[in-house]
């Protein structure tokens, strides 16, 4: 495997570290939040818009693209970067996710899964060599070994054997051909139990992946056992590997992750919260835009925001859009919110830059 990945800084006081990843679509400077487009879109904006926000590098879920547009109609299409209009890189999740949060809906068998779709009960198998085949056909930049993302909570013979199966799935999927221009990441799972995260580490590396995820956080978890769970793991990542925390997560939880040595995040939020009436501001607060007392507030969302929807439009003006069910007002939030995660990100690796990070995170959190 070539070299991806390199440490530029680090901060002195933390594990923080700034660092840039080159993929075939572009370098991407690290810490970075990256936005979910599950369905070949990010909910609300176009790529054009997610272009002017600076968007780095955005998710694409082998899962639901599978399903709908379908393999074929990719392959036609000439892959997801064509298929979607967007010429920076793209990480496809390898539908691992869905063996935990579609339960009800899949039987696992040793080399796979076998799901009923969620859309209209048709039966499909997935397993790593299906995933792999997937993410190649989607010709995404990284490409996400096909793990299985332990439930929480779980004793720890659940744990254990939920790891020896995703370890046993991410080496066939490390078998598995890709593109030469494409890059792996392995995903750490053992879910509360340290011993079993720093076994899935070893066993990972021993492997061999360009990138390492951290799986099964954020799924029912406190958020002190999330950051204990870092505490323990994230000291036996690679060094000269990219870090990821899968599906994290609130900002506080991302400059958290950050100073222990994360480099990349995801997470449905931003649109999610922003498609529903809600605002982050500040230090990661938020602002349920539709209450009764913005009605007459013709000042902006965040007056201290740079966004489009913040130059332009105000409170009193956006509840209005929410209050007759104008998609505009479900449109400028998820810009905003975008722009506040991915503006985050930017003031995080400006501080480990200038070598200011701790005294940033103080103030943050």
């Amino acid at each position: 495997m070539a070299q991806c990945f390199t440490v530029l800084k680090k901060c002195p006081h933390t594990a923080a570290r700034r660092g840039e990843l080159v993929t075939a679509h572009g370098k991407i400077q690290t810490p970075i939040f990256m936005p979910v487009g599950t369905r070949a879109t990010v909910k609300a904006l176009d790529p054009s818009e997610l272009e002017e926000l600076n968007a780095q590098i955005i998710l694409g879920n082998t899962y639901h693209l599978f399903l709908k547009p379908g393999m074929e109609i990719m392959n036609l299409a000439g892959g997801l970067h064509k298929f979607m209009n967007w010429k920076r890189p793209i990480l496809t999740d390898s539908g691992g996710f869905q063996v935990f949060s579609l339960s009800n809906l899949r039987k696992i068998e040793p080399d796979g899964v076998r799901f009923a779709s969620h859309i209209d009960g048709s039966r499909f198998f997935l397993g790593p060599r299906e995933s792999m085949a997937i993410q190649r056909t989607l010709h995404s930049d990284i490409v996400m070994a096909f793990d299985e993302c332990t439930p929480y909570p779980a004793t720890y013979e659940q744990a254990r054997k939920s790891l020896e199966m995703t370890t046993r799935w991410e080496r066939m999927s490390r078998e598995q051909p890709l593109y030469d221009d494409q890059l792996r990441f392995g995903i750490v799972q053992g879910s509360m139990y340290e011993d079993l995260r720093i076994r899935s580490i070893r066993e990972l590396k021993e492997i061999g992946f360009d990138g390492y995820a951290v799986g099964g956080l954020s799924v029912g978890e406190s958020e002190e056992d999330m950051f204990k769970c870092l505490d323990w793991l994230t000291p036996e990542l690679p060094e000269d590997a990219p870090h990821y925390l899968m599906g994290v997560g609130t900002p506080k939880q991302i400059v958290e992750g950050v100073a222990r040595g994360i480099d990349m995040f995801d997470c449905v939020m931003p649109t999610r919260l922003g498609r529903h009436g809600t605002a982050f501001t500040g230090y990661g607060e938020t602002i349920p835009i539709k209450a009764g007392r913005f009605a007459k507030d013709f000042s902006p969302v965040d007056p201290e925001c740079s966004c489009y929807c913040c130059r332009n439009f105000s409170r009193a003006y956006i509840r209005h859009l929410f209050n007759v069910g104008e998609i505009l007002g479900e449109k400028l939030l998820s810009l905003h919110n975008i722009h506040y995660f991915l503006n985050l990100a930017q003031n995080i690796r400006d501080a480990i830059e200038n070598g200011t990070f701790a005294e940033f995170r103080k103030k943050f959190i």
